[in-house]
């Protein structure tokens, strides 16, 4: 895993902090073109691998990279699953059946039909989650997905129903179908880690909140400290500006600071910001200075 990931928030009007700043966002990329010139500007910069959600936008960016294979030779893709949105969207548009039509897998209609079926005919839950995720990965065929997360949006209710099988199911199946490490978003890594613990997954990549504000850290920065300081886990820290509320210097070197911090996963809308950043991780993390180079 590289140790410095580009998100894509800001492409669809995600900020945390500021509706003006997201609407604003929304607006600067509703044409795809606008989205490839910044994913370019961060590719050139050495930074190689998207984290991204499975919006329907992101089918026609993993296309793009697809049909230029050498043009992005490096590149690799952090898939986040599920997009929830998405899905209340297609039953609204095409309806249960026209729903399933569009996000069922090509190459295995048969086999994904079958599976569904005898889920629900079994209440099977694996056979149903694992229909979903190979529909979700449909857009990133022949693409690079050495690591797929779960979205928090999903982590964080599995872990409040106490279903520690789900993880299992998610982790083994991306493991044996997809050759890939399984990831968790969250919300309050202290209360995964212990989850996890007891589900059997060792040594898990988590990637969560973790900026020196304790913005958006449920569980306290103090705990998410104790966690990094004593537990075994691969941890990837996201909004680690406080969606801008930490000065980007400070933000980052206090959380290269951190130990077992991984990776760091960032947005950024232009070349200057993205460029800034890469310079300001080099320097704290000097290690990812040598990992990264830019491609001429």
């Amino acid at each position: 895993m590289d140790r410095l990931l580009f998100g894509d928030n800001q492409f669809f009007g995600v900020n945390h902090m500021s509706e003006e700043k997201a609407r604003a966002q929304a607006i600067r990329f509703q044409e795809n073109q606008a989205i490839q010139e910044v994913l370019d500007a961060a590719y050139d910069e050495g930074i190689t691998t998207f984290m991204c959600t499975t919006h329907d936008r992101i089918a026609q960016v993993a296309e793009h990279f697809r049909a230029d294979p050498d043009r992005y030779r490096n590149q690799k893709f952090f898939p986040c699953m599920p997009y929830a949105h998405k899905y209340a969207n297609a039953m609204t548009e095409d309806g249960p059946i026209g729903a399933v039509r569009r996000f069922l897998p090509d190459g295995g209609l048969l086999d994904a039909a079958l599976r569904s079926g005898r889920s629900l005919a079994k209440k099977d839950i694996e056979g149903v989650t694992t229909l979903l995720i190979d529909a979700e990965m449909k857009m990133f065929d022949g693409l690079s997905t050495p690591v797929i997360f779960l979205q928090n949006v999903v982590v964080d209710l599995l872990l409040g129903m106490g279903f520690l099988d789900a993880f299992n199911i998610f982790a083994d199946h991306v493991r044996s179908r997809y050759g890939a490490e399984p990831g968790f978003i969250t919300m309050n890594t202290p209360m995964l880690l212990t989850a996890l613990d007891r589900a059997g997954i060792e040594n898990p990549i988590v990637c969560s909140n973790i900026n020196k504000a304790g913005f958006r850290m449920s569980g306290g920065l103090a705990g998410y400290q104790k966690a990094l300081a004593e537990r075994p886990f691969r941890a990837v820290a996201m909004s680690v500006f406080a969606s801008g509320a930490i000065p980007p210097r400070e933000a980052l070197e206090w959380v290269c600071s951190q130990p077992n911090i991984e990776a760091i996963v960032f947005g950024a809308s232009s070349r200057a910001h993205i460029a800034s950043t890469r310079q300001l991780v080099a320097e704290y993390w000097p290690e990812t200075g040598k990992q990264i180079e830019m491609v001429p």
